[in-house]
């Protein structure tokens, strides 16, 4: 009984709440992020948390640790096999699939903002209820759209105030050239599989590509032998990366060629990057991924459909933002004035009083659950306001209000009907 009781009173593993003081990291975060993203192009999508798992089983890739481990999958009460969606990219390729936007003007550009979710093991920055802010290109096959969409990535983070991260970029082919590569993976790997850990051993059988995710010191040492990915590429390939990284020189985005990255995911396709902390930072962590997924459109019955992206986990960003004591810019309205009230009467004279402040945009601020005048004045006097009203119930009656100056404790009586001029008349004078 005691552990059902603690557990009512905890949020659950993995979960954790946004507190009233965390809410301005997000709402620049959001507000930085849509400006940016709308003012290139992007409109705002919102698809469902809950999809039919096949979306993401056929997608995601067999031996990839989200499908293997991590999806939250369920059947519901009608006998429909749902999952809580992990990532965006495959519910807005099905819905771009789904409402017919393969008609509209290529490219299409769409943006989201939510909650994805992963059984993963909590740790910093890492949970299993995260949100990411999330921009896709549908319909273009071109460098320059990798290329635009990391720049806008990477333009974000320094509106929010980063000055130094790590771009990690690579080319793992595409169904062309990547199957040679995995034969010469697999090759490699044949006499070491003792050697890595177990989930390694698992990948070496199932996805191969997996392997080079791993953290373990061990098997990260054994990657430092592996082939190479840009040794495998084709033509078509080749010339793709090429671009890429011109267009970013152009514009100058730094970066690190990764030929050892592949991301977790199978869709992907040519270009993959990442964006990092810089490894001074008190804690390294990964605030954003992405790349090409030309096929995942086909894969989920749509057209043959190229499409590039990003996701960028607000959670990790928030953290580090204030790791690094970045400043937010959402500026805090502080109340001008203090409305006290006494007795029920007063109480209800107060709401609407309260409303005509806010409609003539005077920053006002009650706490109408509370009877005592001492401790309602105290609150004035902490939040700095210029005057405070009081409301009682003699004062409801006569259809007067008491207004007091905080600065000299000086107080007088100011019919309802005319109080609302006459403070904006003293705010004006101070």
């Amino acid at each position: 009984m005691t552990n059902r009781k603690q557990k009512a009173s905890q949020s659950v593993k993995g979960m954790h709440d946004i507190l009233p003081e965390d809410q301005p990291y997000w709402n620049f975060i959001l507000k930085k992020g849509k400006t940016l993203l709308e003012d290139y192009g992007f409109g705002r999508i919102d698809t469902p948390i809950v999809e039919y798992s096949d979306i993401f089983l056929r997608t995601l890739g067999e031996g990839t640790d989200i499908i293997d481990k991590e999806i939250y999958r369920f059947k519901t009460k009608g006998g429909d096999d749902v999952s809580l969606r992990p990532e965006f990219t495959a519910s807005i390729a099905r819905a771009y699939i789904e409402h017919g936007m393969q008609n509209l003007p290529q490219p299409v550009k769409l943006y989201t903002f939510g909650p994805v979710f992963r059984h993963d093991q909590p740790q910093a920055g890492r949970y299993r209820q995260f949100h990411n802010l999330d921009a896709e290109i549908i319909g273009d096959d071109s460098a320059a759209t990798d290329a635009e969409l990391i720049f806008i990535l990477y333009r974000l983070f320094e509106y929010l105030g980063f000055k130094e991260l790590t771009v990690k970029i690579n080319n793992i082919g595409d169904k062309l050239c990547r199957p040679e590569y995995v034969k010469a993976l697999k090759d490699y790997y044949r006499n070491k599989v003792k050697k890595l850990c177990p989930v390694c051993q698992n990948r070496f059988k199932t996805n191969i590509l997996r392997v080079l995710d791993c953290a373990e010191a061990n098997c990260k040492e054994i990657i430092q032998g592996a082939p190479q990915i840009l040794d495998f590429l084709d033509e078509n390939c080749k010339h793709h990366l090429k671009l890429v990284l011109e267009f970013l020189d152009e514009i100058n985005v730094p970066y690190i060629l990764d030929p050892y990255l592949v991301r977790g995911l199978d869709y992907y396709t040519r270009t993959v990057f990442e964006v990092w902390t810089e490894e001074s930072s008190e804690t390294q962590l990964q605030l954003a991924s992405g790349g090409r997924y030309d096929r995942l459109i086909e894969q989920l019955g749509g057209h043959k459909t190229p499409a590039s992206g990003w996701g960028l986990g607000v959670d990790r960003v928030v953290l580090m933002m204030k790791q690094l004591n970045l400043p937010v810019d959402e500026k805090q309205i502080k109340p001008k004035v203090f409305l006290a009230q006494l007795g029920d009467l007063g109480k209800k004279k107060s709401l609407l009083l309260f409303e005509e402040f806010r409609k003539a945009g005077i920053p006002i601020h009650a706490t109408v659950g509370r009877d005592s005048i001492k401790s309602q004045l105290r609150i004035a006097g902490k939040l700095g306001v210029r005057f405070t009203l009081i409301m009682g119930q003699k004062e409801a009656l006569e259809k007067m209000v008491i207004l007091r100056d905080m600065e000299s404790s000086v107080q007088e009586t100011v019919p309802l009907e005319v109080i609302v001029q006459e403070v904006k008349k003293r705010l004006r004078e101070k």
